[in-house]
């Protein structure tokens, strides 16, 4: 502390107003980083991974709690997040369309799973056995409007959960790679 401040003054937590130390290299770096396959194959484990443990849960209480489906955009968003490591607009489209996917998918394999305990077989007999006469009755009797919503909703949530946070420098440099980018 100065002579000159006042001692009740609060300390500034924040930076000192310096430009930070940043290049458009350093926006490339992060731009190149990225990586679709990668944020593709950690929402497919998150949705199996979901689909089991909302199966286990289902299991254990003999009753399907349809918001859970918020938990798997939820997952997608962070596993796209940290396996895509993206910047671009396209890694949140990727989160959502896969968690629409695997809200439809994991409600599939829970309603397979109940039918399942029912007649006392394997979920995996009962989703081998679908026909095509099998998704009409899926659709009127299982999916519900409910559903369409908390899937809509998980949507949501792992495209707000999908991009990847920036800290001010490595936003700084993006901008400036961005920029650089534009003027060419």
């Amino acid at each position: 502390m100065s002579n000159n401040e006042s001692p009740l003054r609060l300390r500034k937590k924040h930076g000192s107003g310096a430009v930070p130390k940043a290049t458009a290299a350093d926006g490339e770096r992060l731009v190149n980083a990225q990586s679709v396959r990668g944020s593709v194959m950690a929402a497919l484990i998150a949705i199996i991974v979901f689909c089991i443990l909302w199966i286990m849960v289902s299991s254990l209480f003999s009753r399907v709690f349809p918001w859970m489906t918020i938990v798997l955009g939820y997952m997608i968003g962070y596993a796209v997040r940290y396996a895509g490591r993206g910047v671009d607009w396209y890694f949140p489209v990727i989160a959502a369309s896969m968690a629409m996917a695997g809200a439809l998918l994991a409600n599939i394999v829970v309603a397979a799973s109940v039918t399942a305990d029912d007649f006392g077989i394997g979920t995996v007999n009962i989703l081998r056995a679908a026909t095509s006469m099998t998704w009409s009755v899926f659709f009127d009797e299982v999916w519900n409007v409910a559903d369409g919503f908390f899937a809509v909703v998980a949507a949501a949530l792992a495209a707000f959960f999908a991009n990847r946070k920036l800290t001010r420098t490595q936003y700084f440099g993006l901008r400036l790679w961005r920029e650089e980018q534009t003027s060419d």
